[in-house]
């Protein structure tokens, strides 16, 4: 669990799948790591194609990962969640930490999401080659 959230505190990037009915899509996304609820805020208008399809499904996967040729660095997260937008005090709450992180999120009005992960597959090549680490919300 360490492991991961510190890795997901150290990145800034979202690789985000979404789909409604037989359409896929892949958005990348700024974010920040809410430890609290095991999750990310997003900052994305909801007309988006990822921001409709979400709407309409909220089940998602994706990555995160930073680029590196040297096999041994690699590190990244694979994920299942799900996407909400957010409102009233909480996207007000979230909005307040969002900004602090990415500042120039204070020039937008565009809509907040919460990233609620139901699982995490974390790969950490710095500890050994295909060193793995699972983390698995209670209730998914």
């Amino acid at each position: 669990m360490k492991a991961i959230c510190r890795y997901l505190k150290r990145n800034h990037v979202v690789s985000l799948c979404t789909m409604s009915s037989d359409e896929l899509w892949c958005a990348s996304c700024f974010y920040l790591f809410d430890m609290e609820s095991m999750g990310l805020i997003l900052m994305s208008e909801p007309h988006t194609r990822h921001g409709k399809q979400a709407l309409v499904n909220p089940q998602v996967a994706g990555t995160i990962s930073a680029q590196t040729k040297n096999i041994a660095l690699i590190q990244g997260i694979q994920y299942t969640g799900q996407l909400h937008l957010l409102s009233g005090e909480d996207e007000q709450n979230a909005r307040e930490k969002y900004v602090q992180r990415f500042p120039v999120a204070r020039l937008t009005s565009a809509p907040l999401w919460r990233l609620s992960f139901d699982e995490i597959k974390m790969t950490d090549n710095k500890l050994g080659f295909g060193k793995k680490f699972y983390w698995l919300r209670d209730n998914a």
